[in-house]
């Protein structure tokens, strides 16, 4: 691919090309690869040195299917394209490249902090042999970043890093950052509103984020404190089965989270997999002092129905929270039942306990166990507005319709009420 830059001549006829306004020649450029864009310099004089002005570049495997196996072709064009660029950058994202030219990334990196970049994604595909790549100090130079992402790298901030005032997003997926790092990372963003860390292991993360309103955690972590997060809407823990290697040490865990979902008052949205419901039940969730949750949407992961104190933090988040329009829940796959203790529903919850506002449920790898039938019932027979329930099951026949049985004795408190059962092989 060359920069093609000589004139393409005059046309007699009238150059409708030409004749289009320069925003929505900036509109065209913008949705095309870049590499197709580059290309329009040759369309006419006007279109000749207008890709250089594009604010937004975007390079992944679509934009060069013939170079993803050479790349030294693939980093000279991307270096011609920063060095040829005339103006600002307000985004750059390159996705899911093998690209391990470090010194290049970093000349990469450095033009674009002189660029008022305001959205960086930096998405590496790496071989497992090739080491990660060091961020450098030069990012950190970026002071209108709005949007930050990076996968496959090692960051660490400088000592002197007075921290990314305008950044709004940050996704941090299988970075090399320790805790602290991350600490003094988020805090030093007064702005951020949406915080994603996937795949970063961590035994405690402590998060101040006064403007925090999306937090999505996938990480082999045991504990995560939420010391200043007001405004917190939506919260999706993934634990990545960490729990379970401390479940007969539980002096080991602190269990601030459970102090922190008291202190969120805004938080809708409740989505927890992956031991999430085991980390509550070890630290006595459901025993502590009642509070008033204002979750719309609940989903649990990995809920052992065998567990009765797992299956009491289930329903101490469901009574407790008034508000609850979605309720899912996923019980663990192919889970063993044998001697699993019934669970006393009447005991538990009192009659007055009324789901006001649940109007879908979906439930998912339902074996027809008494207690998943319990717990079935009880939200049938407390949810007066409720739509719809799903329930993913791989019972046969016989047990399916032992099932319908046992649903049929309980007074539905919906009239509309739909069950939609779907066989899972």
């Amino acid at each position: 691919m060359s920069f093609n830059r000589r004139s393409t001549g005059e046309d007699s006829g009238p150059d409708l090309i030409s004749d289009l306004p320069d925003s929505i020649i900036e509109i065209i450029l913008t949705k095309l690869p870049i590499r197709d864009a580059v290309k329009t310099s040759i369309l006419s004089t006007k279109w000749r040195y207008k890709w250089a002005t594009i604010i937004e570049l975007k390079i992944d495997e679509k934009c060069f299917p013939h170079w993803l196996h050479d790349e030294r072709k693939l980093v000279k064009f991307i270096t011609r394209l920063l060095l040829l660029h005339q103006g600002p950058i307000h985004k750059f994202q390159i996705a899911n490249l093998y690209l391990d030219c470090y010194p290049e990334i970093d000349q990469w990196l450095l033009v674009l902090s002189r660029n008022d970049i305001k959205e960086l994604v930096l998405q590496l595909a790496l071989e497992p042999a090739i080491e990660w790549y060091q961020i450098p100090s030069c990012l950190f130079n970026c002071k209108k970043l709005t949007h930050l992402e990076l996968n496959y790298c090692c960051l660490n901030p400088p000592l002197n890093f007075k921290g990314f005032k305008c950044l709004k997003s940050l996704i941090l997926s299988e970075v090399y950052i320790s805790a602290k790092a991350i600490e003094i990372l988020v805090s030093s963003c007064p702005l951020l509103e949406s915080l994603s860390l996937i795949e970063i292991d961590f035994l405690v993360l402590r998060i101040r984020a006064p403007n925090l309103k999306c937090l999505y955690l996938r990480s082999e972590l045991c504990d995560i404190c939420l010391e200043d997060t007001p405004l917190l809407i939506e919260a999706s823990i993934d634990m990545n089965g960490e729990i379970y290697n401390f479940e007969n040490d539980v002096k080991m865990l602190s269990f601030n989270f459970i102090e922190s979902l008291n202190r969120l008052p805004t938080l809708e949205s409740l989505i927890g997999h992956s031991c999430f419901t085991k980390y509550l039940s070890l630290g006595n969730f459901a025993r502590t002092r009642p509070t008033t949750y204002n979750l719309k949407i609940i989903e649990l992961g990995d809920v052992s129905f065998v567990d009765l104190e797992e299956i009491r933090v289930v329903l101490r988040l469901i009574t407790n929270s008034p508000n609850l329009e979605q309720l899912y829940i996923s019980r663990i796959f192919m889970e063993t039942d044998v001697d699993a203790p019934d669970f006393d529903l009447k005991k538990e919850c009192t009659s007055e306990c009324t789901l006001k506002h649940l109007e879908i449920v979906e439930l998912e790898f339902i074996n027809g166990i008494w207690n998943e039938i319990q717990f079935i019932k009880f939200l049938l027979g407390n949810s007066p507005v409720l739509k719809s329930m799903t329930i993913m099951n791989s019972l046969n026949g016989a047990d399916k319709r032992k099932m319908f049985i046992e649903l049929k004795k309980v007074r539905w408190a919906s009239a509309r009420a739909a069950i939609n059962i779907i066989h899972l092989c």
